[in-house]
């Protein structure tokens, strides 16, 4: 049977540490054993603590004092959402400011930039940029879509992390920097009406086709007033409204009930276009249906 690891000091059970800060008994064989495992070089985990704030808590252990966990680092810590491969990606981006050395490892990306300490929160033991900084550094690294789709569940009005000012604030401040053509374009587009992603995807491409404006999640009622549905997005000049529906749709139960939700807005007199994924991959079919709804309708 394989032995188990003998107990860790008590000073270094269940955290992270740094394999140079330990006491001298301990063996490299000791610290290599099956109990523990390395985010960093020179730095050692439990095993079971893969998640990311305990990776980062691991990379801080050697980071400047002066460092800030950011870009998509940060956008996970705060909960906003970030494109499925960005997702995925395990590397740890911080950033230093002007004047201290980013630091290069594995699994590690470092940036330098001013960091002036307004930028920086501290949240569940760990420096992150700001929401608003979070934002403009982003504009570095997402596409013009994904960069939205952030600041949308920022200003999301079900749930705001933070007001229109502070961001506008924010993107006036990195005027002339990295992304900031980017980031003030975003801010443009900014909906705080909507309630996903994919909305916010489905949005950008609507009016990047030249439709719109458009009014996010509005409530639909019948003639006595009673609550009919909420679409995600409507012309209400024109009564069309545009729902995208994702894969939880092609649920049995969940498709018996879009189906009479549909008779039920239809009824009110509303023209109902449904988009699904693959019309946001290859929207020329969508685009025709919108196009020719309008021209009914007008």
């Amino acid at each position: 049977m394989p032995r188990h690891p003998s107990p860790l000091p008590p000073e270094l059970h269940g955290r992270a540490f740094a394999v140079a800060d330990v006491r001298s008994d301990l063996s490299a064989r000791r610290l290599a054993a099956s109990d523990l495992w390395s985010p960093t070089r020179g730095v050692r985990l439990p095993e079971w603590a893969r998640d990311l704030r305990s990776r980062c808590i691991a990379h801080a252990v050697t980071l400047p004092p002066q460092a800030a966990f950011s870009h998509t680092t940060a956008c996970s810590a705060h909960a906003l959402p970030l494109p499925l491969g960005l997702a995925r990606d395990a590397r740890i981006h911080a950033t230093v400011p002007k004047g201290v050395r980013a630091p290069r490892r594995k699994g590690f990306v470092g940036h330098q930039r001013p960091l002036p300490e307004e930028d920086v929160i501290e949240s569940a033991g760990l420096r992150l940029t700001s929401l608003s900084r979070t934002f403009v550094d982003l504009a570095e690294i997402l596409d013009l879509t994904a960069l939205v789709a952030v600041g949308d569940r920022m200003l999301w009005r079900g749930d705001p992390k933070l007001d229109r000012a502070a961001l506008e604030r924010a993107v006036a401040a990195m005027s002339g920097g990295r992304g900031s053509r980017k980031a003030a374009r975003a801010l443009e587009l900014l909906d705080d009406g909507a309630e996903s992603p994919k909305e916010s995807e489905l949005r950008l491409l609507l009016l990047d086709a030249g439709f719109g404006p458009f009014a996010s999640n509005v409530e639909l009622h019948d003639r006595g007033g009673s609550f009919v549905a909420r679409v995600d997005l409507a012309l209400p000049g024109l009564r069309i409204a545009i729902e995208y529906e994702g894969d939880h749709h092609r649920d049995s139960e969940q498709w018996r009930k879009d189906v009479a939700r549909r008779r039920r807005i239809e009824a009110l007199g509303w023209t109902y276009i449904a988009v699904t994924q693959a019309d946001l991959k290859n929207p020329r079919g969508l685009l025709a249906d919108l196009g020719s709804a309008i021209v009914a309708r007008g």
